[in-house]
């Protein structure tokens, strides 16, 4: 149990390290070129996405089992402490509905990278 919950820790913290790498390369992408705002939605689901595809496959390595459970476990509390620091920062405290469209892509992309995860050899 104790393994699993450092596993799951490990898998979250990695999603989050990943998230705030890439969004840092993105910012200075559209800060110094013409790239339209408009894809900043698009793009930030995408990174998430990714994050959490790598965090939670990275996370399950070891566990080998619960893959399903684990991944959903890290893509949901990836998103959770995502959306708590946005809504704290914004000072806006809601659920709309591309909040909704990260909670399921979070929890997907969980439940897939911890299939992969402990599938990997």
């Amino acid at each position: 149990m104790q393994k699993n919950i450092t596993n799951i820790a490990k898998g979250i913290g990695i999603s989050l390290l990943i998230s705030f790498l890439l969004l840092i390369i993105f910012a200075t992408i559209l800060t110094y070129t013409e790239v339209s705002e408009s894809i900043i939605n698009p793009v930030i689901i995408v990174i998430t996405a990714i994050s959490i595809l790598i965090g939670s496959s990275m996370g399950n390595i070891k566990i080998k089992k619960n893959g399903l459970l684990n991944g959903a476990l890290i893509g949901g509390i990836y998103i959770i402490i995502i959306y708590l620091i946005s809504s704290i920062l914004n000072w806006e405290f809601g659920l709309k509905i591309q909040s909704i469209i990260m909670i399921v892509i979070g929890m997907i992309f969980g439940i897939l990278g911890g299939v992969i995860g402990v599938n990997k050899k």
